[in-house]
C-alpha cells in the first residue's frame, strides 16, 4: 500500500525479474538505482571516478575521419559507452536531435546503461550532454552526439557503393519498449528504445542534399520496421511501429565532389535507404534478437497474446484439464502448417483493421475448415472460445479456429 502511496512501483525486464539468478548483481545495481535514484544522482555519494577507463577502435576507413573508437566509461558509478568519431578538421552536419551544426569536430552516439536512465530523467538532456561532454573530454561547441538507452557494443556498421559513390551507415536500434505508430499513438516520453543514425558519405553533400538525406534514411528505417513486423509498443494487437518517440539521425557534410540530391529517385539516396534498411535489420537482431523468421509464440507475443492467457479465460467448464489444452495448442503450433495459418491471420488482421479487406467471409469459412482438419471430424457449431474483447477480429477468428479445433479433438479422443 505504501508503494502505491507513494507512486513507487517499478518495471524490471522479464530478463530479469523471471530469471534472476543468471542476473543477480545486474539486477542489484539497477534496482537499487531506481529506489535510490536521489542518491545516486549526487557526485559525492560515487564510489568510481568518472572517466573513459579503456576503448577499442573502430575502422571506417573515409578520408576526413581522424579516429573512431568506443569508449567506456563509468558515469554515476554505472558503466556508460559512447561511439566517438573524430573529423581530421571541422566538419557541417544536419542533427534531427540539434538541427543544423558548424564546426564540428567530433560525432558520435552515447549509450547510458539502464541504472542510469531514472537518474538522467532528473536532469535535462542538456545537462546530460554536458556531463557525457566532460567524462569524454569533448566540447558542446564542437561536438554533436545522439543519446540512447542501446548497448553500443550492438552498433552495427553497414555501407553500400555505386562507382566512387559510397555511404556508411552507424546504427544502433532498440524497439521493444518505446516502439509507436506516427498518426496513431499518442507522444509519450519514455527512455530505453531509439534508433540512432549517423550518415558519413565520401562525397560532399550541400545542405539541401543533408536534408533530403533525413527523409531517405527515414523512410527506408520504416520500411526495415514494417518488413520485420515490428508493433507498437502502446497498440500491439492492431499496429505496426514507424520508429521509437525518441529515434535522430545525423548527416554528416563530408569532403570531395559536391552532391545536392539525396532522394528517392537519387542514387545517394538509393545507397542512404539501402545501408540504413539493412542497419536497421541487423541492429535490431543484436539488440533485442527480432528476426522475420521468429516463431508463432513470440510474434503473438508482441500483440500482448499468449497461449495461456488464452486457455485460462475459456469461459466454459472444459473436460479436459486447461493445462493439457493449452499444451496441445503449443504442440499443434510446433507444426507449420498451422503456424502459417496464424502467420497469415496476422497479416490479414492488419490489413482488416487498416480497411484494405473488407469481406471476411471467405476467411471465415478457412477457419472453419481449419478447425475440423484440427478436430479430424466436422464441427456443426463453432464454440466462442477467445474472451479477449478488445482482440481484432480476425485474430480472434483464426485463434478461435485453432482452440475449437484442438477442443473437439481432445472431446472426441475421450469419447472413444
Amino acid at each position: 500500500m505504501d508503494a502505491v502511496k507513494n507512486k513507487k512501483i517499478y518495471y524490471f525486464p522479464c530478463d530479469l525479474t523471471c530469471r534472476a539468478a543468471t542476473h543477480t548483481g545486474y539486477f542489484v545495481s539497477w534496482l537499487a538505482a531506481r529506489i535510490y535514484t536521489e542518491e545516486f544522482s549526487k557526485k559525492v555519494n560515487q564510489v568510481l571516478e568518472e572517466k573513459v577507463f579503456k576503448s577499442r577502435g573502430l575502422d571506417l576507413d573515409l578520408g576526413y575521419i581522424k579516429d573512431t573508437r568506443i569508449s567506456y566509461s563509468h558515469i554515476h558509478d554505472f558503466l556508460n559507452k559512447t561511439l566517438i568519431i573524430d573529423f581530421k578538421k571541422p566538419m557541417s552536419l544536419v542533427s534531427t536531435l540539434e538541427g543544423e551544426r558548424n564546426g564540428i569536430e567530433s560525432v558520435g552516439n552515447h549509450y547510458s546503461s539502464p541504472p542510469c536512465w531514472a537518474i538522467g530523467h532528473k536532469s535535462d538532456l542538456g545537462s546530460l550532454r554536458k556531463r557525457v561532454y566532460q567524462v569524454i573530454n569533448k566540447s558542446e561547441d564542437t561536438a554533436s552526439f545522439l543519446f540512447t538507452g542501446v548497448d553500443m557494443d550492438n552498433l552495427v556498421i553497414t555501407r553500400e557503393k555505386f562507382k566512387n559513390m559510397e555511404i556508411t551507415a552507424l546504427v544502433t536500434a532498440g524497439v521493444t519498449s518505446n516502439a509507436i505508430r506516427m498518426s496513431k499513438d499518442q507522444g509519450r516520453f519514455y527512455e530505453p528504445g531509439t534508433i540512432n543514425i549517423i550518415l558519413l558519405p565520401n562525397m560532399k553533400l550541400t545542405s539541401r542534399a543533408m536534408a533530403r538525406a533525413v527523409i531517405s534514411a527515414t523512410e527506408a528505417k520504416i520500411a526495415a520496421l514494417m518488413d520485420l513486423d515490428i508493433r507498437s509498443s502502446y497498440s500491439s494487437s492492431l499496429h505496426q511501429a514507424t520508429g521509437t518517440g525518441t529515434d535522430n539521425i545525423i548527416v554528416v557534410r563530408g569532403t570531395g565532389i559536391e552532391i545536392d540530391n539525396a532522394g528517392g529517385h537519387s542514387k545517394l539516396g538509393e545507397l542512404i535507404a539501402k545501408a540504413v534498411y539493412q542497419g536497421v535489420r541487423k541492429a535490431i537482431c543484436k539488440q533485442n534478437k527480432i528476426i522475420a523468421s521468429r516463431n508463432i509464440f513470440r510474434r503473438l507475443q508482441e500483440r500482448q497474446i499468449s497461449i495461456y492467457s488464452l486457455i485460462s479465460g475459456l469461459p466454459c467448464d472444459c473436460i479436459q484439464e486447461k493445462s493439457d489444452l493449452a499444451g496441445a495448442v503449443e504442440k499443434l503450433l510446433l507444426d507449420n502448417r498451422y503456424a502459417s495459418f496464424i502467420e497469415s491471420a496476422l497479416v490479414i488482421s492488419d490489413n482488416y483493421e487498416k480497411g484494405l479487406v473488407k469481406d471476411l467471409s471467405t476467411y471465415h469459412l478457412w477457419c472453419h475448415l481449419m478447425a475440423e482438419d484440427i478436430a479430424g471430424k466436422k464441427i456443426d457449431q463453432m464454440k466462442e472460445l477467445v474472451s479477449m474483447d478488445d482482440m481484432p477480429v480476425v485474430l480472434k477468428m483464426a485463434l478461435d479456429a485453432v482452440l475449437n479445433g484442438v477442443f473437439f479433438n481432445k472431446s472426441n479422443q475421450l469419447a472413444k
